[in-house]
């Protein structure tokens, strides 16, 4: 008996749902730019995590080694420049897909 009461609320709420949602045919609510701005901060913080992280990790190199300063400040800068790109490449899809 339970259940039977559970299919008539579910079929009485459904009912009802639709003449609710008739409103004339207006535009569904665009969920893009919110999710474009949800992407680009996700992208822009884990970059940033990601930076401090690099940086971190060079520096307690350099405190280790301090010969061997010239290649790990190339790979430092080589890495920045790649973690700074996802964020960069992002920010054109973004563009490129919000209108």
């Amino acid at each position: 008996m339970q259940k039977l009461q559970y299919v008539f609320m579910a079929l009485a709420v459904l009912c009802f749902a639709i003449p609710a949602f008739a409103d004339g045919g207006s535009a569904a609510i665009n969920l893009v730019p919110i999710g474009a701005g949800i992407g680009m901060g996700l992208a822009a913080g884990l970059c940033g995590v990601g930076q401090g992280k690099a940086v971190a990790s060079a520096t307690e190199a350099l405190a280790r080694n301090p010969g061997a300063r010239a290649g790990i400040q190339m790979l430092l800068v080589l890495g920045l420049a790649f973690i700074e790109s996802l964020t960069l490449f992002t920010l054109v899809i973004i563009f490129a897909k919000v209108k």
